[in-house]
């Protein structure tokens, strides 16, 4: 198959993958106000996605190198993810809410290794392949966008799970290539050994935003009036930023690797402290763009630097895992201090843990 019309069906099949997952997460906050009063329980919702991702994405990023095969992982994943986020529907109680979401985790987690392993072994030259995981944040601007649109969140639910089913289709024509099996005993704890000042400072860089993040819908609701389509702009502005940055990556941007991921999450604290400060919905725009380019800088860094140095859909496996653990323990922290204080203080919290995970980054080595 020609490199171009492969690069075609995976920027689809990705569009379609992170579109089925932003469309539910900008009002996924909104929907459990629906069903539980308590902000404690509203991070707990949120949170347990995450949770069961975590597992899934160590448990089959790891068989996914031991097998040798992504594309059987990446199917399962898409065929799971539409069923467990279209039973987001049925979901009227905080119960078959949290079940809802646990599926959607495991099922999510089955992919995400493969797909950006799979990506980067598409791709010999690698600048190439950011052009292609770029489609990650065009989808999430995309499903944003939609959820805005459709301005319905028990709708956004269906719509999510017809996007699973869409990007299924394209992974039919992508061929299943093998990779030699990586079945050396001991793996995962030597790679998070070995780069374990860059998955603690990720670690901590995550659980902030998160937190910033579980409350972040409400507060733009609450405190500053926002509409459904007003909070879908100001999430547009993230993914849009981290859209034309990936690809700038690819062209125009010559640094390395580490030095992305430094920039990425310390530049991150800017972004908390102007929405700390923000007294009107709209003012969250340019914020919410410098946190799509801190996003794009971090990720991109990050996980090419793992995918060069170790095997690639472990290692991307025990990324996306420290990304899961943060947004467990984000939400929770953030219901926790919004119970005790107040929405801002959240924000101050975010400030605090972020510029500790510059501190750390500060000791990756390249």
């Amino acid at each position: 198959m020609q490199k171009i019309q492969l690069n075609n069906l995976v920027r689809s099949a990705t569009f379609f993958q992170h579109a089925g997952i932003s469309i539910v997460f900008v009002f996924l906050p909104i929907m459990a106000m629906e069903v539980t009063d308590s902000v404690f329980e509203i991070g707990l919702i949120i949170a347990s996605f995450s949770f069961a991702e975590i597992l899934s994405q160590i448990y089959f990023g790891r068989h996914s190198d031991k097998k040798g095969t992504r594309l059987k992982f990446i199917r399962i994943g898409f065929i799971g993810c539409a069923i467990a986020f279209g039973l987001h529907y049925f979901a009227d109680d905080v119960g078959l809410l949290l079940l809802a979401r646990i599926g959607a985790g495991v099922a999510s987690g089955i992919m995400v290794p493969s797909m950006i392993a799979y990506t980067y072994e598409a791709n010999h030259e690698k600048k190439r392949a950011l052009t292609v995981i770029s489609f990650h944040a065009l989808g999430w601007l995309a499903g944003t966008a939609a959820a805005g649109i459709v301005n319905d969140i028990k709708l956004t639910f269906l719509i999510s799970g017809v996007f699973f089913l869409i990007g299924l289709l394209f992974t039919i024509k992508m061929p299943n290539t093998l990779q030699e099996k990586e079945l050396t005993p001991g793996t995962t704890k030597n790679i998070i050994i070995k780069n374990k000042f860059l998955f603690i400072s990720l670690l901590l860089r995550h659980i902030g935003a998160s937190s910033v993040w579980t409350i972040f819908p409400i507060m733009l609701m609450e405190k500053l009036g926002a509409e459904l389509y007003q909070i879908s702009i100001v999430y547009v502005a993230n993914t849009l930023a981290a859209f034309v940055l990936m690809n700038l990556m690819a062209s125009k941007i010559k640094i390395s690797n580490v030095a992305k991921f430094k920039i990425g999450t310390g530049s991150t604290t800017f972004v908390f402290v102007g929405l700390a400060l923000i007294n009107d919905w709209w003012m969250a725009m340019p914020f919410m763009a410098l946190v799509g380019v801190t996003w794009a800088l971090l990720y991109i860094g990050g996980s090419f630097h793992l995918m060069e140095n170790n095997p690639r859909s472990t290692s991307t496996g025990i990324f996306s895992s420290t990304i899961s653990i943060g947004a467990v323990v984000g939400p929770i922290i953030a219901g926790v201090i919004a119970f005790a204080f107040n929405y801002v203080s959240v924000m101050y919290f975010a400030i605090a843990i972020i510029i500790v995970a510059f501190g750390v980054s500060l000791k990756i080595k390249s």
